[in-house]
This record gives structure tokens, sequence and C-alpha cells, in this order.
């Protein structure tokens, strides 16, 4: 049986010193189409458990699915709304499938 080669030892050392946090912690904002300011976080595909609906195709977000949420900066976390990765980047050349409310 062949041997397996031995982890770096730095690698060990980084984990257990300066741990990687899991997406955007405190999310970053970004511009909309029309001027407004969204606070934009990344979900990890580790992260993503539930089903969510994108308003940007109207398709599933199915669990395991690394993903964006967004929500207007002025509204709160309460407007925030799951979104394909692809779907808000390309949100300023077609229209929102679905309302925010």
């Amino acid at each position: 049986m062949p041997r397996r080669k031995p982890r770096p030892k730095t690698s060990q050392a980084r984990s257990q010193q300066d741990p990687r946090p899991i997406g955007d912690v405190f999310g970053r904002t970004e511009d909309g189409p029309q001027g407004e300011t969204y606070i934009v976080r990344t979900i990890p595909a580790s992260r993503a458990t539930k089903h969510y609906r994108c308003p940007g195709c109207d398709h599933e977000i199915p669990p395991g699915v690394p993903h964006l949420v967004a929500w207007p900066a002025e509204g709160g976390e309460e407007d925030r709304r799951h979104w394909h990765t692809g779907c808000w980047k390309g949100r300023h050349t077609r229209t929102i499938t679905r309302r925010w409310s």
C-alpha cells in the first residue's frame, strides 16, 4: 500500500492561529442599477443549508450551492434576498423576475 505524503506544517499552524472567516462576515456594499446601495454577503456551499428562490431567474437555489445574499442598505436585513452569483452580476442587463416584497 502506498504511503501518504505528510502534511506541511505551515498549513496546520495557520489553521490554528489564523482561522479564515466563512463567507463575507460583515458584507460589502455595491451599487444597484438605479443608484441604490446594497449590502452583499457571500454564502459558501458549506453554509448553504436551505432552499431559496433567486429573484433574478426565479429558479431554486438548492442546499450546498454557493450564492449571494443582498439587501438594500436603507431597508434592513428583513428585505434580504438570496441570489445566484451569476444572476447578481448580470442584474444590470436584465430585469428582476420577482418582486422584492
